[in-house]
């Protein structure tokens, strides 16, 4: 319960119509309780002495109290769609402003399917529970004045009802210890359904070029049987409570009824006391069953709770550093770095980096498939920070900047080009919201990408599906690196994106990237040809700097470079006897 508690900090804004909710759904409450009274008058008192006059004033009475319940239901409604909706509106925002804030690390410890699910499902499960208000409210208030009024009629019979409660409370602590953890593991469930059709929907290209959709309706089918089978399990032990309850219920008014009919036989009772008892003791018996649903279902918003709870929780890896300062350059230096994703880990992704990177120079990166490359281009805009050692831009710790200001001086191009659906201009807008048209052309020029968004297409408001499917791979990279040429930044950083793009277009790429002379430019790539010009070169083997120099320099020195080399200029020269 706890955790509930502490998520009602997103009610605050809606306090007024959770308030007025639940004032309204107990006034309404109150009216009602209020009629049996009423009833049971006009049965002893109009019924029996014929009076007219009685039974029509007390009449008018029900029905205006009536009238009265109705209205405040009405109001109750009102209030509390806007507290719970809005409850959940919060919520969701302040989940995903979270989740804005993680590092690459923190979001290593949730999957990405999770994430959706705590953001929707789970917010769900918990709108539900406060959406039961007005049982929660209903029930205890509609218990204890029940009781109140029931003992007022008849404190012998009221007995009865009050053996049974020990057998409710039973049942439902019983029920409610088994059904806990299993909400918890239904989630779960949830989020690997999630995770199925998410993979299947980001690469259904490829499931259908594989002819393996078979393969992946198998696959879903299983998983979605055994959600099916868990909810079902979790669903059907959840609702025992009902058919228990209402034996139980059902039961009483039986003794009670026999009971009654006795004591009225030996004139200890009026007819319209039983019947406004009856009508008490199904009150007291519905806000029992009530209040055991309202158990089951706060039970199950529990674990969507601790879920929800898990993202703030979750500690933030990277904190703004509190140097106000604007990076002067882009100079970089890597001081004896290592670096490993898990500070349990028993290895070193990257090892003893030292690297001194003027401002203003174009460096090449070249290494083996899984040789940390990434991974060391990415500590320079702290994307992840260092294990050991220090990495510097501009002359001062990079753990010292504000993280905004720090990004804003780095742009990057990920491996994995990412294009948002919306027109070309809108996703280029995402290096300088403020852009204008001049400064766009310059950014594609360089880029590499005027002729095809001009020549080959409808211009910079052509509309891009997500991810930007509808552009070729090669076309997507060169939009990428234009919105990040938009940026302005001291360093860019290329990370094999020019990969998809053919020798001619890399050259005129190379070429526009060389005319920026205050911008340092760090190039990853897999072909030689694209860093062969760069003043400087490293090699990465295994996490570790295997060389440094100038092509030339390395060709006379590096057996790793020549190897390299030689086999990617035999490799070329073979294409082009072919």
């Amino acid at each position: 319960m706890r955790v509930l508690l502490e998520l009602t900090r997103f009610m605050r804004p809606y306090r007024r119509y959770f308030l007025l909710a639940i004032i309204f759904v107990a006034t309404e409450t109150l009216f009602e309780l209020t009629i049996p009274l009423v009833m049971s008058d006009i049965i002893d008192k109009g019924i029996k002495y014929a009076d007219m006059d009685y039974i029509i004033n007390q009449g008018l009475i029900m029905a205006f109290l009536a009238i009265l319940s109705l209205i405040c239901g009405l109001l109750y409604a009102k209030n509390s769609a806007k507290a719970i909706n809005g409850f959940g509106n919060e919520l969701r925002k302040a989940e995903f402003a979270k989740i804005q804030e993680y590092s690459f690390k923190n979001l290593d410890h949730f999957e990405t399917s999770s994430l959706i699910t705590r953001l929707t499902s789970d917010v769900t499960v918990i709108q539900n529970a406060l959406a039961n208000l007005r049982p929660m409210v209903r029930g205890p208030v509609m218990l204890v004045v029940g009781i109140f009024y029931a003992f007022r009629m008849s404190p012998e019979l009221s007995l009865v009802f009050l053996v049974a409660t020990p057998i409710l409370g039973t049942t439902l602590i019983l029920i409610t210890k088994k059904v806990a953890p299993m909400y918890g593991v239904l989630q779960s469930q949830i989020d690997r359904l999630n995770t199925v059709i998410e993979e299947n929907l980001s690469a259904i290209r490829i499931v259908k070029a594989y002819v393996r959709q078979e393969s992946e309706i198998a696959k879903f089918d299983k998983v979605n049987d055994d959600l099916n089978l868990k909810a079902t399990k979790t669903f059907t032990i959840g609702v025992l409570n009902m058919p228990i309850f209402q034996f139980t219920m059902y039961t009483v008014v039986v003794l009670i009824l026999l009971l009654g009919a006795e004591l009225i036989f030996a004139q200890r009772l009026e007819v319209g006391a039983l019947t406004g008892l009856l009508s008490y003791v199904l009150q007291i018996m519905n806000s029992l069953m009530m209040i055991s649903n309202i158990f089951l279902m706060l039970t199950r918003s529990l674990a969507s709770a601790f879920r929800v709870e898990a993202i703030f929780k979750e500690p933030l890896d990277l904190v703004d550093g509190k140097c106000a300062e604007k990076i002067k350059d882009g100079s970089i230096d890597f001081d004896h770095v290592f670096f490993k994703y898990a500070d349990d880990a028993e290895e070193y992704v990257l090892s003893d980096i030292d690297i001194h990177i003027q401002s203003g120079k174009t460096i090449g990166i070249i290494g083996a498939t899984g040789s940390a490359k990434s991974t060391l281009v990415s500590l320079i805009p702290r994307l992840y920070d260092v294990s050991a050692g220090k990495v510097r831009v501009g002359g001062r710790d990079v753990c010292d900047y504000v993280l905004a200001d720090l990004r804003d001086a780095v742009g990057i191009v990920l491996q994995k080009n990412v294009l948002f659906s919306g027109t070309i201009r809108e996703n280029l807008l995402w290096g300088d919201a403020k852009a204008d048209e001049e400064k766009i052309i310059e950014a594609l020029k360089i880029a590499g990408a005027y002729d095809f968004v001009f020549d080959s297409i409808d211009g910079l408001d052509t509309f891009l599906e997500e991810g930007g499917v509808n552009l070729s791979g090669g076309q997507r990279q060169r939009l990428c690196i234009a919105r990040a040429l938009l940026k302005r930044p001291k360093i860019l950083i290329l990370d094999d994106s020019t990969s998809a793009v053919d020798t001619a277009t890399e050259k005129m790429i190379r070429k526009g990237l060389k005319s920026i002379e205050d911008m340092t430019k760090i190039i990853i790539a897999q072909r030689l040809t694209s860093i062969m010009d760069a003043d400087e070169i490293f090699i990465i083997d295994d996490g570790k700097i295997a060389a440094f120099g100038n092509h030339e320099e390395l060709l006379k020195t590096s057996a790793i470079y020549k190897e390299i080399y030689h086999s990617q200029m035999r490799g070329e020269e073979l294409c082009r006897q072919e």
